[in-house]
């Protein structure tokens, strides 16, 4: 287990400093155009991978699956290390999106096989948990320092000794546990091929559609994916053994985790994308001073979770934690949609830790519930869908508040320029450009050039950014809000000790 936080820290610490090189990545390799696919293409096949690979992993054991994706991420971030252009690069994230996925779909099933006792499990899983919290505030720090005295390929070769680390503790002590299926097992190929292409098709969706809007690509892509998961619900009721065992979701418990999976998806990405965007772009402040606010939020997913499992063996209702963890995201949602520029900054960082204390108690336990209600048949695949839905989610949460915020700040602005001021108004249709320094430069130059007050230009665009990414985050408090409503619907667990294992055999 050790080797296993290992590598999922080196996953997690991964998204962070990359997010942080990135700049500089573009800067040097040029291709700006391609920016936004350094992290797309990532996403897009681990979220493909996650589901397959959990799956994979309840027929065949997980270890061998472990083994390959410590690999595969490995050597995929030295080809990234290695890139000389970025289509290059983004080819390389893709492959390392391949390992991260199925690592993700395999790690986190792996514990319930190695600790049946739901509570030595639920210290395990708060393990990986704080690994994921660790790594994400270490990430952003470790990435600026590698970026600044070794070069931006460092933030990739770095993971080459922690993958090696990680390799040598699960090969060595990471059993092979394979569980007994009737007959012969035969691979799913046709529906991992519309499990790629519907969660393909979505993924694009939801990155083109607060940039296009409505357009002839976005319904296309909509309608594929939809025809996507029509033909693989038709087709995973007719295989024999499907890759996604859909009567899971005639369980009501598996169905409503699997849907609090979904719904705190939206809100924790909501929360993560928009209230850096907030803090530098409405309120004007460094990303030093907006990270110091936000850092709350990313150290408490790691405290809540240490937390939680001090609490829930010890209460006779573990839902509760459930709900503690829901109320505090949606006080901490109903606390950004209060917050302007005049908000002491102490409320602020209040509210972010807030909304980390509540994912804190969110996500361990859903894992943990799933997999004591699913059973070990469907153990691998119940977790796997719980991490893919919550990314799916985060997608889903990412498109909806990008578009409203994108139309609602493009309408404020548009309506507040009046006369000989609207013609700068294609300067400030990208709420980007308030981030971006050089970029306010350049443009106050301009105004100025033409003997205006830039600096009330820029102001009502932060205004009108700030009213938008209120109107986006009141989206993620109904959601917490339908989050909090839908927990009455998970059944009772019994975290009690068991004294045996359920019977599994062990491979070479």
């Amino acid at each position: 287990m050790l080797g296993m936080c290992f590598v999922m820290m080196m996953v997690a610490i991964d998204q962070t400093v990359v997010g942080t090189a990135l700049p500089t990545i573009v800067a040097e390799l040029k291709g700006f155009e391609l920016y936004a696919w350094v992290a797309t293409s990532y996403l897009l096949t681990s979220v493909i991978t996650v589901p397959i690979f959990g799956r994979l992993g309840d027929y065949y054991g997980r270890k061998p699956f472990v083994v390959a994706a410590i690999v595969l991420f490995t050597l995929a971030s030295v080809l990234c290390g290695a890139a000389d252009s970025m289509f290059t690069l983004v080819l390389a994230r893709a492959l390392q999106g391949v390992g991260g996925g199925m690592l993700v779909g395999t790690a986190f099933a792996s514990i319930p096989d190695l600790f049946p006792d739901p509570h030595v499990r639920l210290r395990w899983q708060v393990m990986l948990s704080s690994a994921f919290g660790i790594a994400n505030a270490v990430g952003p720090t470790l990435g600026g320092a590698l970026t600044e005295h070794y070069g931006w390929r460092s933030v990739f070769y770095v993971n080459l000794p922690i993958g090696i680390l990680g390799l040598w503790f699960v090969a060595r002590y990471l059993p092979h546990l394979r569980n007994h299926t009737e007959g012969k097992v035969r691979l799913d190929w046709q529906g991992a091929l519309l499990i790629a292409v519907a969660l393909g098709g979505l993924q694009l969706l939801v990155e083109l559609l607060p940039k296009q809007g409505l357009s002839a690509t976005i319904v296309l892509l909509g309608v594929g994916s939809i025809a996507a998961f029509g033909l693989l619900y038709w087709w995973e009721r007719r295989c024999p053994h499907p890759l996604l065992p859909f009567d899971m979701f005639r369980n009501r418990g598996l169905a409503t985790l699997f849907t609090l999976a979904l719904l705190v998806g939206v809100t924790m990405y909501s929360l993560l994308f928009y209230a850096p965007l907030l803090l530098q772009g409405g309120f004007g402040l460094s990303p030093q001073d907006a990270g110091l606010l936000i850092t709350p939020l990313v150290v408490f997913i790691t405290v809540g979770s240490i937390i939680n499992g001090r609490i829930i063996t010890r209460i006779r209702n573990p839902n509760r934690m459930l709900y503690a963890g829901f109320l505090l995201m949606a006080l901490s949602c109903l606390g950004i949609v209060t917050t302007h520029n005049y908000t002491a900054h102490w409320l602020i960082a209040g509210y972010m830790l807030m909304a980390g204390l509540g994912m804190g108690f969110i996500m361990p336990n859903l894992t943990v519930f799933a997999q004591q209600t699913a059973g070990r048949t469907h153990l691998g695949i119940a977790t796997a869908l719980l991490q893919s839905l919550r990314m799916i989610g985060g997608m889903l949460g990412t498109a909806v508040v990008g578009t409203m915020v994108n139309h609602s700040y493009f309408s404020g602005v548009e309506s507040t320029l009046r006369g000989a001021s609207a013609r700068w108004l294609p300067q400030l249709d990208d709420p980007q450009m308030l981030v971006n320094p050089e970029a306010q430069t350049q443009f106050l130059a301009q105004l100025a050039h033409q003997g205006q007050d830039g600096a009330s230009l820029i102001e009502i665009a932060r205004v009108a950014l700030v009213s938008a990414i209120h109107e986006g985050q009141l989206i993620a408090l109904a959601v917490a809000v339908l989050a909090l409503w839908c927990v009455r619907r998970v059944p009772l667990v019994q975290l009690a000790r068991v004294s045996k294992p359920e019977p599994a055999s062990v491979g070479e």
